[in-house]
């Protein structure tokens, strides 16, 4: 090998190397990037998964004061008695609770369910009127009185402090089931076993029963009642009820 054949081999390996250089130089910010992007999702994955393990942890503290009693954890147990007023003459003896939470101090929220014993009462003027109207089911006996199951929710508002005799105003929205196959003689029409939306406001007075516990009370109040369905057409099997009654309850 000669002297120019080293010099040209020489040469050849330079521009190689520089190429090769080049080359490594411009992946670099690319290889940089891709690093950091696995770092930030390895970071983000074990992030995450502390996240989860704390909010696993949390669970047990959360669940803990709601069952010691320490999350403002209410109940009230209530007995009531009220009687439609317009078309329809009928009696309820009511019972029922509510448990839920106090949020703040003038505000409850809690679900419930209850127990009206419903007498009714006929409208002579109409005989027999199972007989008489049209679309009237056989296959069901007819009664004057029954059980009714209000399933709602509940929410309350205090007005005033807690130690001392205030006013509430109490709303019960929900529905409520004839626990009957029997139909429900009403004067002119009757209650079937279909479900009726069930609102039932209060207002009155909290008289506070324990000094050393004032979440402890007993509840004076008056009541308005609507159970109303529209699953029937005609007028005589599409009853609303209104009552009015009055109410006691003792609250923990």
């Amino acid at each position: 090998m000669n002297g120019s054949d080293a010099l040209f081999i020489m040469k050849r390996m330079d521009t190689t190397l520089q190429e090769f250089t080049k080359r490594i130089t411009m992946k670099i910010p690319h290889m940089i990037k891709m690093a950091f992007a696995a770092l930030a999702m390895i970071f983000t994955t074990a992030q995450a998964n502390a996240q989860y393990y704390e909010i696993a942890n949390q669970i047990p503290r959360l669940i803990s004061p709601a069952l010691s009693g320490s999350f403002n954890y209410k109940g009230f147990l209530e007995a009531g008695y009220s009687k439609t007023f317009g078309s329809y003459d009928a009696d309820f003896l009511e019972i029922s609770t509510s448990q839920g939470f106090r949020y703040a101090d003038w505000f409850y929220m809690g679900v419930g369910i209850g127990v009206d014993v419903l007498f009714a009462h006929k409208n002579e003027h109409w005989g027999e009127w199972g007989d008489s109207y049209n679309g009237f089911d056989h296959n069901h006996s007819s009664t004057t009185s029954a059980a009714m199951l209000p399933i709602f929710s509940d929410f309350r508002f205090n007005i005033g402090g807690a130690d001392s005799a205030s006013f509430f105003i109490d709303l019960k929205i929900g529905c409520s089931f004839l626990l009957s196959r029997d139909y429900i003689e009403i004067g002119g029409g009757y209650l079937t076993n279909q479900q009726y939306f069930y609102l039932r406001p209060a207002v009155g007075i909290r008289i506070p029963t324990n000094a050393n516990n004032p979440k402890q009370a007993v509840n004076l109040g008056v009541t308005y009642k609507l159970l109303t369905s529209n699953y029937w057409s005609s007028w005589e099997r599409n009853i609303t009820l209104n009552s009015l009654g009055a109410m006691i309850s003792y609250e923990w």
